[in-house]
């Protein structure tokens, strides 16, 4: 948006107090040279008039203020462009022409401006579409502006399809959104897309500046440079917070003024503060935070200037000169020193502590208490190391004792379930030694039965079943609630849980018969049994965390990260001992012992 043209521009410097217009609609442009930040769509459309390739319809998407509908009546302007000279389509519009004043005032008859928020049913589509076959009045085009084009019901756009494609030579369609992803994809195919751009600082600034050298109000530029940080890239955001401003002051603007008026932090104060969070002053910085809290700062307004200001520092590591406008020589100067001297995850750490931070104020019901704890946080990780630093301090110690700090698997100790490690099995040799027994003739062994269905020995092997047929519900009661007794061939003994369903033995009975292929007798007994699947498992998780934490390695990450903890151990498992564990299962079972236990054994 920009400077208005013809009566309203010589009329930029008073204002009747009657008839006072706010800023934003006495400086909206009126044609297509005033239109700032737009240059990109400008061009194709100055190249499509003076080539005659006029399109049949536009779709005009950007966010709020960037002069979507000023842009649509410019456009219908240029469309129906007519003076004395002139008579033709054009988007050279120095000159009033017979019908400018109207179509930007919005009061033309040929040009029908509908607000799709409130006109959203098929019904107000079709009684629009209803006068498009007659020719416009007294303009070249009768044009449709249809504001907020996504708010239009699936009817609706529906309903104007055909028309959209094939519309008579004297009408245009000129539509404007801010959710461009609701329109749908056979509209969008039927109209010339333009993305308008968020206006850019450096273009903003010069803009409010001309405007209030018209109003003759003195403005101080950092004052300036905060309304259009506060507006993010929207012109007609930075006119109302403009006005409101000269309101406040009551005459010249100064940053003090807007910064009181938007609840801001002053940006010199926030660099201090960073500097006492990097430091891990924490009485510093809460001292700090909480003179500027004092002085009307919002407590989210701080930790979001905090947060852009760790960007900048950021960004300045890598972009040493940086082009906004809005930026302070306090925070171009200091912002460089911290880029130079803080590395790169320190200020990503921060940044993510002061996004977490920002949630948590929102949700407070004591904003300043929440922010003084974020600031704490950030002041105390500012002495921790971080996790490279960490790493590499650990291979450089443990470099020397021959053991690096990658490798850190815990191998749980095997347990006889009470915490303690089970003792060792003994086997009493034969009496007629190894030699004599190869030395012996072989005896006749009995020939196996023919397994006719996948072996069931264990409740472990009814669990690896349900998982195989996909029963996973089956398979959660299994680990859950069966208790283990007594397992023979084609009989199961076994004991439930409290909470078992009544029908877990049925159940176990059918789905036994029906993936073995066999029958099966269950039966359950008063005996406790053995424990369950899902307590052993927990045993053995404990255990592993023990050892976890008895390893000196880890135990030194603990002490160097305070407030640490393992949240997951991993058994890192080595190719040999998984190809000795698959021979292990192709060997026959060790009477009484799971075969994995007997590999175990084997081993110690």
């Amino acid at each position: 948006m920009a400077d208005t043209q013809g009566s309203e521009a010589g009329q930029a410097g008073r204002t009747d107090k009657t008839g006072y217009r706010v800023l934003a609609r006495k400086y909206r442009p009126a044609d297509f040279s005033s239109l700032i930040g737009q240059e990109p769509m400008v061009r194709t459309l100055t190249n499509a008039f003076s080539s005659g390739r006029i399109a049949q319809a536009w779709m005009l998407t950007g966010v709020r203020g960037v002069g979507k509908t000023t842009t649509a009546r410019i456009l219908a302007r240029a469309l129906n462009y007519k003076t004395a000279e002139i008579n033709a389509p054009s988007v050279d519009l120095t000159v009033p022409g017979e019908h400018c004043q109207a179509i930007m005032e919005g009061r033309h008859v040929d040009v029908i401006e509908m607000d799709a928020a409130s006109h959203t049913g098929v019904d107000n589509m079709r009684d629009l579409l209803e006068q498009v076959r007659y020719a416009p009045v007294s303009a070249r085009y009768k044009v449709y502006i249809i504001d907020e084009v996504h708010m239009l019901s699936g009817g609706a756009f529906n309903a104007m399809l055909k028309t959209l494609e094939e519309p008579p030579p004297h009408v245009k369609f000129i539509f404007a959104t801010t959710e461009i992803r609701k329109v749908p994809i056979t509209v969008l195919s039927r109209c010339q897309r333009f993305d308008l751009r968020r206006v850019e600082p450096n273009v903003l600034v010069p803009h409010l500046q001309g405007i209030m050298s018209k109003e003759g109000v003195e403005a101080e530029g950092d004052a300036l440079a905060l309304v259009a940080r506060a507006a993010e890239g929207s012109v007609r955001d930075a006119l109302s917070i403009l006005d409101q401003a000269i309101a406040h002051s009551g005459g010249a603007v100064s940053a003090e003024a807007v910064r009181d008026m938007l609840g801001l932090a002053d940006r010199a104060r926030v660099v201090d503060l960073f500097e006492h969070l990097m430091k891990g002053d924490v009485a510093q910085a809460l001292t700090e935070f909480r003179a500027q809290y004092d002085a009307g700062a919002d407590p989210s307004a701080v930790l979001t200037d905090l947060a852009e200001f760790t960007h900048l520092v950021s960004k300045l590591r890598f972009l040493e000169n940086s082009t906004d406008a809005t930026l302070t020589p306090d925070e171009r100067e200091r912002g460089g020193a911290f880029a130079k001297s803080l590395s790169t995850a320190v200020l990503s750490r921060a940044w993510q502590m002061l996004l977490k931070g920002l949630s948590e104020v929102a949700g407070a019901p004591r904003p300043a208490s929440a922010a003084e704890m974020v600031l704490i946080r950030i002041a105390h990780a500012a002495h921790l190391p971080t996790l490279d630093e960490a790493l590499r301090s650990l291979e450089n110690g443990a470099a020397s004792n021959g053991v690096t700090a990658r490798s850190l698997p815990a191998t749980p100790r095997p347990t006889n379930g009470d915490g303690a490690p089970p003792p060792m099995q003994s086997y009493a040799p034969s009496t007629s030694g190894p030699a004599a027994t190869m030395r012996r003739a072989p005896e006749p062994v009995a020939e196996a039965p023919v397994e006719t269905g996948p072996r069931v020995g264990t409740i472990q092997d009814v669990v690896s079943l349900a998982e195989l047929h996909r029963d996973l519900a089956f398979k959660v009661l299994l680990k859950r609630c069966v208790r283990p007794v007594k397992i023979e061939q084609n009989k199961m003994e076994v004991s439930f849980t409290e909470d078992a369903p009544p029908t877990l033995a049925t159940d176990l009975t059918t789905r036994l018969r029906k993936w073995t292929g066999q029958n099966w007798f269950v039966s359950v007994s008063k005996r406790e049994g053995g424990k369950t699947l899902s307590e052993i498992e927990t045993a053995r998780r404990e255990d592993a965390f023990t050892d976890a934490r008895s390893d000196p390695t880890v135990a030194e990450i603990l002490a160097r990260f305070p407030g640490a903890k393992i949240t997951d151990v991993r058994i890192a498992v080595s190719d040999d001992e998984v190809a000795e564990a698959e021979m292990s299962t192709d060997a026959p079972d060790t009477p009484g012992l799971d075969p994995i236990e007997a590999d175990d054994d084997d081993n110690d």
